[in-house]
């Protein structure tokens, strides 16, 4: 007897209860309302590569159509909607949890995800936190038209800049358009155990921030380092910029945060199941490494992402841009005192307080006659969880009478009494 057959018995009724409730949302996907057609908030990779946003393939897309035909009681057809993910993705573990339901339900009703008898259950409830992250993903995809508000001004080298939003369980990838986020694509990821906002070296969490890529582990060189740990880190790793200068400053610790893959015996990991690292699909992994440009590509890890409209950002764009060319142009000028009050009461460079910075400076600037200042490539990034502070990096070649010097420079500008100001500053 199939098990279409079945479909208007009582107990199939009430057998797919729970998964009933989802299918309605993942129906959106299937037939996104936004555009008439089927669209994807991940796709499968067979070369990887970056992928679009008008892909409509992919564990997501074969689970929502899953999840739709259960809606309709073609239940035949959703098993053979979820073999072809299973197909796809030998390792997918939820792929094959929903299988197992759906043969289930030949015998006796199913109340949730997850039914088999005699599973542990700390691994079922990490497949059914998967689910319901996966499912969100379907039910709440990324605004169309708009950007998160964090990306103010990319400079012309960077490609491409990463934004994850913790509390999706997703990593976004955007282009740089003229120096404006235009989306590609994104990816389901996981991220600590112990959820967010990291503060010391082993709690488990992944910090909240703006970061760089700064490094590429390949699968050599794990092993080669880390032995049998590396299988953790499926294909390969890219560290980031945690600590960065706001997290030291706030007594924020620990190191060794990455993007990275998972262990090949899994397709994707439970939404909270690192050591506070950022971790995507092996093939997802793969097509975000081969895209990344080591010391430029930025990483805004969000707490929920702040969406604004294309453009929305100019204002902000233009008024830091005034901040910083005023700083310049008063350093430049050799106008010592105007220039020192472009830094916060508080400010630091790590080393030195505003107090020693501003001796220093009357004292080196006493002894120029002239002094040129250019800026270049300037990047401008919203901090996330804040609306008064923002991160401005540059390259600057600085020649005076008795000195010539270029070097990349960050600074940390914060908003006080309505005005913006330098509250960290630094080489890059």
């Amino acid at each position: 007897m199939k098990l279409q057959d079945l479909s208007g018995s009582r107990p199939l009724r009430y057998a797919f209860a729970a998964l009933l409730l989802v299918a309605v949302c993942a129906c959106a996907l299937v037939m996104n309302g936004r555009s008439g057609q089927a669209v994807s908030a991940t796709t499968a990779v067979s070369a990887p590569s970056l992928k679009r946003e008008d892909a409509a393939s992919g564990p997501e897309a074969q689970l929502s159509r899953t999840l739709h035909e259960v809606g309709n009681r073609r239940l035949d057809a959703a098993v053979s909607e979820i073999d072809k993910a299973i197909r796809d993705y030998p390792n997918f573990r939820l792929a094959h949890l929903i299988k197992g339901d759906l043969l289930l339900a030949r015998a006796r009703p199913l109340t949730t995800v997850g039914n088999a008898s005699g599973a542990p259950l700390d691994r079922l409830e990490e497949l059914r936190a998967e689910a319901r992250a996966r499912l969100a993903r379907i039910q709440q995809q990324r605004p169309v038209g708009l950007v998160p508000r964090y990306v103010v001004q990319m400079q012309p080298e960077q490609r491409h800049v990463l934004v994850v939003d913790t509390a999706r369980s997703t990593l976004y990838v955007f282009e740089n358009r003229g120096g404006e986020a235009r989306y590609v694509t994104d990816y389901y990821v996981s991220i600590g155990k112990n959820g967010i906002d990291k503060y010391r070296e082993g709690d488990n969490k992944t910090p909240l921030g703006v970061y760089q890529v700064t490094g590429r582990i390949s699968r050599e060189k794990l092993n080669t380092d880390y032995g049998k740990l590396a299988e953790q880190y499926g294909v390969g790793a890219l560290p980031i910029s945690y600590p960065n200068e706001w997290d030291r400053r706030k007594g924020r610790n620990g190191s060794g945060i990455w993007l990275h893959g998972v262990p090949f015996d899994t397709y994707s990991r439970p939404p909270l199941a690192s050591n506070g690292c950022i971790a995507l699909t092996n093939e997802d992994f793969t097509a975000i490494s081969r895209e990344v440009q080591i010391g430029l590509t930025p990483v805004i890890i969000a707490n929920g992402v702040d969406w604004v409209a294309s453009g929305a950002s100019a204002a902000l764009r233009e008024e830091l841009a005034r901040h910083v060319e005023s700083w310049r142009r008063d350093w430049e000028n050799r106008d010592t005192e105007q220039y020192l009050a472009h830094y916060a009461g508080n400010f630091t460079t790590g080393k030195m307080r505003l107090a020693q910075w501003s001796r220093q400076k009357r004292k080196v600037n006493a002894g120029k006659t002239w002094i040129r200042v250019d800026l270049d490539k300037v990047s401008i990034f919203a901090y996330p969880g804040r609306d008064d502070l923002a991160v401005v990096t540059f390259d600057q070649n600085y020649a005076s009478n008795n000195l010539v010097t270029q070097m990349r420079k960050r600074q940390y500008w914060i908003r006080e009494d309505g005005v913006w100001r330098i509250l960290h500053e630094g080489a890059v």
